[in-house]
């Protein structure tokens, strides 16, 4: 028989679902994380969370073995389940219901991210890769395959607008208006912002768009018949994010990257060309589409050109003689 704990968490992941419109992958995420915390704290009612029952799930979470880091959990994703305890705490507080008040609870800090980015050069030759053969001799344009095209067109559109890789994977036809510079997409929590287009991103995309003969009506599709075993239905169905990345990784190679590159790479690329050349850090924050600004402020501190400029100035400005 299940306690008043866990009815109450099926009510809040049900609050999720239709109230908040979360997606199925976040409530999936939050049951699991509190599923682990009511098993490990032993939490029946509301007023058994206690700051002690807290503590003591964030002790097992920090002592938990891992194989895949000999470290342990990581804070980042400690903190994941910490955020789900305390946003059950808000729902429980909205439903008048007696238990520990969420703000009493603080994350763990966290050690800084590093950014992986691509330098100027990098960027060019990965953008070049998909018009190369194998040799790196680059091909006749009307002679280049329409998988070629389309992985052209990804790429471009990529670092056009910093899209998610899920964001670009589910993009349909009608959704991009290739006579604009512009146009909207809904990210992580449903939430719309508008994407801008660069020239090199719609010639692109046009010729893509030229080249295909289907039907399907998602902006990329797979192309593959071989591997569908040769049926045209197959082959247009939408190009999966796993797609996507497989074919960054691909190209990054091709190019004689040694770093890994991803989709998430050229997302950072995106945000990081845009601060070095001077755009504001909330303009970068709204069309990453960052709930947060903390986490736009993990690029400024590979992109701040005013502080190489004031250490050029100002250091090792002795008088030699």
């Amino acid at each position: 028989m299940a306690t008043r704990v866990e009815e109450l968490k099926r009510e809040f992941l049900e609050y999720l679902e239709i109230e908040k419109n979360r997606s199925p992958k976040t409530i999936q995420n939050y049951d699991f994380y509190l599923t682990r915390f009511i098993t490990e704290s032993g939490v029946k009612e509301p007023k058994d969370i206690t700051l002690p029952a807290v503590k003591k799930f964030r002790l097992w979470l920090n002592r938990l073995d891992n194989p895949k880091n000999p470290d342990g959990m990581s804070k980042r994703t400690q903190n994941y389940h910490v955020i789900a305890v305390r946003s059950f705490l808000k729902y429980l507080s909205k439903m008048d219901i007696p238990t520990l008040a969420p703000e009493k609870i603080e994350l763990a800090k966290e050690p800084e991210r590093q950014v992986e980015f691509l330098e100027p050069d990098e960027l060019a030759r990965l953008l070049a890769a998909p018009l190369q053969d194998a040799e790196g001799n680059m091909i006749a344009s009307e002679q280049l395959s329409i998988m070629q095209l389309r992985d052209k067109a990804i790429l471009e559109l990529l670092f056009s607008t910093g899209l998610r890789v899920s964001e670009a994977a589910r993009l349909t036809s009608d959704m991009v208006n290739l006579k604009k510079d512009e146009f909207t997409v809904r990210g992580k929590g449903s939430k719309l912002r508008v994407v801008f287009l660069t020239d090199d991103a719609k010639l692109w995309l046009k010729r893509y768009a030229t080249a295909r003969g289907d039907t399907s009506l998602f902006l990329f599709i797979s192309h593959d018949r071989a591997k569908n075993g040769g049926e045209r239905g197959e082959s247009d169905k939408p190009l999966s994010p796993r797609s996507v990345e497989r074919m960054v990784e691909k190209y990054a190679k091709q190019a004689g990257i040694m770093k890994k590159v991803t989709p998430h790479t050229m997302r950072h690329t995106y945000a990081t060309d845009l601060l070095q050349n001077g755009a504001d850090i909330r303009s970068v924050q709204a069309m990453l589409g960052h709930s947060s600004i903390t986490t736009t402020q993990i690029y400024t501190h590979v992109t701040d050109k005013r502080l190489k400029e004031t250490h050029k100035k100002y250091h090792n400005k002795h008088d030699p003689s």
